[in-house]
Formats: structure tokens, C-alpha cells, sequence
């Protein structure tokens, strides 16, 4: 038990290490809200296959602080005003259980083909007691801003090529609303093959991103409808 207990002292060490690194600032239920779903993704990984990450300290990087370095980049594109998210092929929930936990004031809504996957966000909801978190089992596809189903943000984490993100995501899109895939180094083959096959999508900024203990690149990719495109 006292094991146990110091693994994850050690891990909440990191996670506020990681914190200071980002300038992010959070509150200690917040924090423990973090610690929580960590430990519930550990655990339901291991009947339902919810991520390749297995080590503590992985999740913890490749993961938590991963989701986390976003967080900044996000709230300085939509501010701190009531927005609707859409987390495409979440998961585990990352990063959308994160934005949930970091920024109360966005509503996300975790999309996933697997059953299992949308029913542990919902697990997550309700043990965080998360009331601006979903999880949602359907195709993103089907989901359709014309029957209120639209969102303000379409986001995803390592799901699909930008082509196939924009493309099965576009009919959920509000009016001005923002594409925000994250991604590993700088996609350039993707990016030229996006304008090639997707003319009515606009990049309109490539966002470098550090994540606090992880030696690897990463960038969100924003992208919007061009407004000079024809429905």
C-alpha cells in the first residue's frame, strides 16, 4: 500500500513539474481529478486495450503532459467563453478527458467507432464528476452540425491523416468553427497532399509544441474552412 501510494506521489510530482514547465495553473482537485483518470486508464487498459502505453511513466508523458500541452494553445485560439469540442477517435479520452479536467468551460464530447471506449469516458465523467464530459460510441460521419450535433472545435490526437480528419469531421463543424489535429513532427507530406485534396480547407498556423519530459517533436496543425469555398 505505502508502494503503491509513493508510485503516485511520484507521478503527482511530475504531473505539477510539468505544470510549472507549460505555465499552466491548476487547482489541487483538479490535479487530483488528472492523478484519477490516470489511474482509472491503467486499469481499464487492461481488459479493454484502451492504449499501446503501459508504463505509469509513459502515460504519464506520452499522455497526460502530452494532452496538456495543448491546453495553452487552445484556450488562447477560443478563449475562456462556453465552446463545444468534439474529440474525434478519443479513445482512452486524450485529449479530450484533459481539456475537460483543465477547461471547465468547454464542453467535450469524446467520439469513438468502439463501444468500450465511449463507455469508459463515460465511466470517467461520472467518477471525475464531469458534467461537461461525454463520451459518444458513433462514427464522427454521421454527426451533423444541421441536426445539432456541431461543434466549435473538431479536434484529434494521432487519429487519422489530415485528409481523412477534415473530410469525415466537416458536416459537424459550426459555422467558424476551428479544426485542431495534433501531430507528431511537422507534416509536410500531409499538409501538401491537404491542399491537393482538400481545397477548401485553409491552414491557417502549424503550432510547435514542447511537452515537459518527452525528447520528441509535436504540433497542432490548425485549420478552418476557406471562406472562399463552395458548398
Amino acid at each position: 500500500m505505502s508502494q503503491d501510494m509513493g508510485v503516485a506521489g511520484a507521478g503527482r510530482e511530475v504531473l505539477v513539474g510539468g505544470l510549472q514547465e507549460l505555465g499552466l495553473r491548476m487547482s489541487d482537485p483538479q490535479i487530483d481529478a488528472l492523478m484519477t483518470y490516470l489511474d482509472l486508464l491503467q486499469k481499464w487498459n487492461k481488459v479493454y486495450n484502451l492504449t499501446a502505453v503501459r508504463d505509469p511513466a509513459e502515460m504519464m508523458t506520452h499522455h497526460l503532459l502530452d494532452s496538456l500541452a495543448a491546453i495553452e494553445p487552445l484556450v488562447r485560439q477560443v478563449g475562456e467563453r462556453t465552446v463545444q469540442l468534439l474529440d474525434v477517435g478519443s479513445g482512452g479520452g486524450l485529449p479530450g478527458v484533459v481539456i475537460a479536467v483543465a477547461c471547465p468551460w468547454i464542453n467535450v464530447t469524446c467520439v469513438d467507432t468502439v463501444a468500450k471506449k465511449a463507455a469508459f469516458i463515460q465511466q470517467v465523467a461520472a467518477t471525475l464528476k464531469l458534467p461537461n464530459l461525454r463520451g459518444l460510441h458513433a462514427r464522427v460521419e454521421s454527426l451533423n452540425a444541421l441536426s445539432g450535433q456541431g461543434f466549435d472545435v473538431v479536434c484529434s490526437r494521432a487519429f487519422a491523416s489530415l485528409v481523412d480528419f477534415v473530410n469525415w469531421s466537416r458536416g459537424s463543424l459550426y459555422p467558424g468553427a476551428v479544426w485542431m489535429a495534433m501531430k507528431g513532427k511537422h507534416p509536410k507530406e500531409e499538409l501538401a497532399t491537404l491542399a491537393a485534396e482538400a481545397p477548401g480547407v485553409e491552414v491557417f498556423h502549424v503550432e510547435q509544441l514542447r511537452v515537459p519530459g518527452l525528447e520528441a517533436e509535436r504540433c497542432i496543425v490548425w485549420m478552418r474552412p476557406a471562406t472562399h469555398a463552395v458548398a
